[in-house]
């Protein structure tokens, strides 16, 4: 008696992650299609305007948090790894960061010209 209702409880908690999946993905289908239908409808009807997108603080923003994160992982796998192969994680952030960040300054200084 008491193997079956392991069984059950395996299968119960087997089963909630998926359903939160299937879950989730329906409401993120949902979101996409219905904000898609008002897309075409402000389209059609001619009131919809294009969203700004700023360039210059979405790559001081991702920069400046790419930098962080790069360098605080690679100082901690340096410490706790020493020099080894896995310090490959924290160097990819940090050099995207610094990318992000020097593109910003680029594009600074040229509307300052």
């Amino acid at each position: 008696m008491e193997q079956t209702t392991i069984i059950a409880a395996q299968v119960i908690i087997s089963i909630i992650p998926i359903v939160g999946i299937v879950m989730g993905s329906a409401v993120i289908f949902f979101y996409l299609l219905w904000n898609h239908r008002r897309k075409t409808l402000l389209i059609k009807a001619g009131m919809y305007e294009r969203p700004k997108f700023d360039l210059s603080a979405f790559c001081l923003l991702s920069g400046l948090l790419l930098s962080i994160v790069g360098m605080s992982l690679t100082i901690f796998l340096i410490v706790i790894l020493g020099g080894n192969l896995a310090l490959l994680s924290g160097i990819i952030p940090l050099s995207i960061g610094i990318g992000f960040l020097a593109y910003y300054r680029i594009k600074r200084s040229e509307k300052n010209t």
